[in-house]
């Protein structure tokens, strides 16, 4: 939340909230360096291959190799950057550069270390290169889903140099001299290869296969260069708010708050991405990093790392193989609660037992489908001040007050955060016993104390002040913040912020999702700050976006990319958070939300529809009416995408990668496999759709259009554009007040086969499984079940949407 980052432990009051955000934010720039010099810089670890002061080993010969095992000794040979004049301009080229340690005999000019390649499937392989002369280890990692399996089935063939391993999948060539690796498909087309000094031949000085030792403090950096194809497109990079395809872009990799939706600050960066090539790369590691693709050098794709190992893994594949080769090693996402799918209502901030039944009353009168209210900042009694306690003057019986709701269908959602201000009550016992993170010196490195994640005795203690919260039936924990454990402090787990900030957001996430789930059994956080594993402890949500249709947009690229990174589950705040959102914009970023995996209203208040007018409160009502209708359609979807690594949320290319076009489209999704979502990111009730192949139908109007080109749609009822595959099929329910509600005995299945061809789709019961549905017409024309895959257990109500 961008007011909790201004405000921390008061409530900046909103009149003036507006001029106290302007004078933050022109002061506010995003400084990008190697070693902060602003606590809260991003940290560019790329840099440190323009630095002259740093020394340069670059990928050499392999001088020893085991072609049954992979593992071997890789050259690295010195280089420096030397200045070079010419024409009234310095450049600085690499030179080879000599040995400068004493004494000269304990140090080699070009050292040998140790690398390898393992085969994790027939489309997953794993590089591993050190920096220094010790072996390579497997350890324990919070980022990998348990022990990885091996794969014996590639079959390895040697000539002339070079070491060739093959699978189903692909190819993998190993050059000997000079080393180089490159990938192939199964149809035999390069996907990329290693670049190193000469290749190219350039004037320029791009980023070999490198690594550097660090002049500020010896340390190493990694630095793996590929090349890019002329054409090549690049996604994913975790929830990054920039253009959907990060080619020409550098995208720095750690963790921030972002105060907002619109620059290159990400709260959930994942050193993960894809290529329209047919290939992905996730960079095994947690500290500072870098990708670079082809910004520096248009052909070179350069992974920088501040890790002293490079551990890489490329997945090979079209975009569901490698998201399904990804998730398989970092895992998957469990399926939240049903009820997790239902509208959750909210504002910065509900502070009293009388709002929340105020608000919980209303949502009934006003028939508006919901199922979670959440309190945020305000249930303590300071605003801000996290102690863990519902304050009694304002909430006098909060394990009532939960049971009433709950008899009406409601959960609730509660904040909290993992930084304590000296004034919390809890701050004092917190740092007596050292469960904060704590600097060079032992002490505490800011004003505040943070949580050490890494410290077992100060995560059983930060556990203790929420179990009491979940046995109250709290719902889910927002596990807010948690982007800005410090840098340079010092942690329980041996490592300094080096390390440990990427990682703080994994372990705060596994910490409170594991523990919601010993409790209620439920798997369900409501979290903003991630990285790579953090998908197996759904569910997380946008941060604090703008009102504006710019951050509206953004909001959505982020997600795409999001979900591109291994995150089936992921959601944003309808209107924008900042402010109060303006009518128009509310109205039309409210069913992008409704028609996003999970679905929030929250923010600078009002957030309630009935604090605007009536015809607003008819608009969010009929809105929230067509998510709940769609849920048996989106649970069964959510489902199949969890099973498989998938994205709910997913951009045109994931279901139509054979599609040039599909490639290209930012500003559309899909939901599921069948439903086109096309949101209205301006002013007006129509605008420009690109269709896929194919033929599509309007779900609200019925209208059939013709795919492959470009349409002019005008929304339905409810302003958003959402179009029906051609050949799918449909579950929808009678709307209910709540997921509890929902009548799972008899369901509609809307078919959309505007050319009589059997239509396909899927359906889910509540904790069943995903079931195949297929439809064709009888004798009389009319579409039925081909089998009824769940035996008779609901009543079907089947119908043709095409109006035919």
């Amino acid at each position: 939340m961008l007011m909790k980052q201004l405000s921390f432990g008061s409530t900046v009051p909103f009149a003036r909230f507006g001029i106290f955000l302007a004078v933050v934010l022109a002061s506010s720039f995003v400084a990008v360096s190697t070693s902060a010099k602003l606590i809260g810089d991003l940290v560019d670890v790329s840099q440190e291959f323009q630095d002259r002061d740093s020394t340069y080993f670059v990928a050499g010969p392999i001088t020893k190799f085991d072609s049954k095992s992979g593992a071997g000794e890789l050259q690295w040979q010195r280089y420096v950057r030397q200045p070079s004049l010419s024409f009234n301009k310095l450049d600085t080229p690499f030179v080879r550069g000599n040995s400068t340690e004493f004494p000269a005999t304990q140090y080699d000019r070009d050292p040998k270390l140790p690398f390898a390649i393992t085969f994790i499937d027939a489309r997953t392989v794993r590089l591993r290169f050190a920096s220094r002369a010790t072996p390579l280890q497997e350890r324990e990692s919070l980022m990998l889903d348990g022990k990885l399996p091996s794969d014996d089935g590639w079959k390895m063939t040697e000539a002339d140099g070079t070491i060739t391993y093959t699978s189903v999948g692909g190819r993998v060539e190993i050059v000997k001299d000079p080393w180089q690796i490159r990938f192939y498909d199964a149809d035999g087309k390069l996907l990329t290869q290693t670049q190193t000094l000469s290749d190219p031949a350039t004037f320029s000085a791009p980023t070999p296969f490198s690594f550097v030792r660090r002049a500020r403090d010896l340390g190493h950096s990694m630095a793996a260069s590929f090349r890019l194809a002329p054409d090549e497109k690049i996604f994913g990079c975790g929830e990054s708010f920039t253009r959907l395809n990060k080619r020409g872009q550098k995208i720095v990799l750690y963790v921030r708050d972002a105060m907002g939706a619109q620059s290159q600050r990400m709260y959930k960066p994942i050193p993960f991405f894809l290529s329209s090539r047919g290939y992905g790369m996730f960079v095994h590691t947690s500290a500072p990093t870098t990708f670079d693709f082809g910004q520096d050098f248009d052909q070179s794709n350069v992974i920088y790392t501040g890790d002293e190992e490079l551990d890489l893994f490329v997945f090979l594949g079209t975009p569901k193989q490698v998201l399904e080769e990804y998730t398989a090693v970092t895992g998957r996402s469990p399926v939240p609660p049903l009820w997790s799918f239902g509208l959750w209502m909210s504002r910065i901030t509900y502070n009293s037992e009388a709002q929340v039944r105020d608000v919980a009353k209303k949502l009934r009168e006003h028939r508006i489908p919901a199922d979670v209210i959440h309190l945020d900042t305000g249930w303590f009694e300071t605003d801000w001040q996290c102690d863990f306690k519902f304050a009694k003057s304002r909430f006098p019986d909060p394990a009532k007050m939960m049971s009433d709701l709950a008899r009406d269908g409601f959960r609730i959602s509660m904040w909290q955060l993992p930084y304590f201000t000296s004034k919390n009550a809890l701050f004092p016992e917190a740092a007596a016993k050292g469960y904060f993170v704590k600097n060079a010196g032992g002490e505490l490195p800011f004003e505040d104390g943070i949580v050490d994640m890494s410290n077992p005795e100060a995560q059983a203690w930060y556990e203790g002040l929420l179990t009491g919260l979940l046995k109250l039936n709290i719902g889910a924990i927002k596990v807010d913040f948690g982007e800005d454990a410090p840098l340079d402090g010092v942690y329980a787990s041996g490592r300094t912020g080096w390390y440990e900030h990427n990682l703080y957001p994994l372990r705060y996430n596994k910490i409170v999702a594991d523990l919601t789930e010993k409790i209620t059994g439920e798997h369900v956080i409501w979290a903003r700050s991630a990285w790579a594993g953090s998908q197996r402890y759904p569910l997380h949500w946008g941060g604090d976006s703008e009102n504006t249709d710019s951050a509206m947009a953004a909001t959505l690229r982020a997600g795409l990319s999001f979900g591109l990174s291994g995150f089936t589950y992921w959601s944003h705040d309808a209107g924008g958070f900042v402010g109060k959102a303006p009518r128009d914009l509310y109205r039309r970023w409210l069913p992008f939300s409704a028609l996003s995996s999970h679905t929030r209203c929250h923010g600078a208040p009002p957030r309630e529809p009935w604090e605007y007018d009536e015809a607003f409160t008819d608009d969010f009502r009929r809105t929230m009416e067509l998510r709940y209708k769609l849920l048996p359609y989106i649970y069964a979807e959510a489902k199949h995408s969890s099973d498989h690594g998938y994205p709910l949320m997913r951009p045109l290319f994931f279901e139509f990668h054979t599609d040039p076009a599909s490639w290209l489209i930012e500003d559309e999704y899909m939901l599921g496999s069948n439903l086109l979502i096309v949101p209205l990111f301006s002013e007006g009730d129509s605008r420009s759709v690109y269709l896929p192949p194919g033929q599509w139908v309007d779900f609200q109007t019925g209208q059939s259009y013709e795919g492959g080109k470009w349409q002019n749609i005008a929304a339905g009822p409810v302003p958003i554009v959402v179009l029906a595959r051609n050949g799918s099929v449909i579950p929808v329910a009678a709307v209910a007040q709540s997921t509890d509600q929902i009548d799972w005995d008899e369901l509609e299945l809307r078919v959309f086969s505007a050319s009589g061809d059997p239509a396909t789709g899927h359906v889910a019961l509540p904790e069943g499984n995903v079931h195949e549905l297929k439809l064709s017409r009888n004798s009389d024309g009319k579409f039925q079940l081909e089998q009824d895959p769940l035996g008779g257990d609901v009543r079907w109500r089947i119908t043709n949407a095409t109006g035919e």
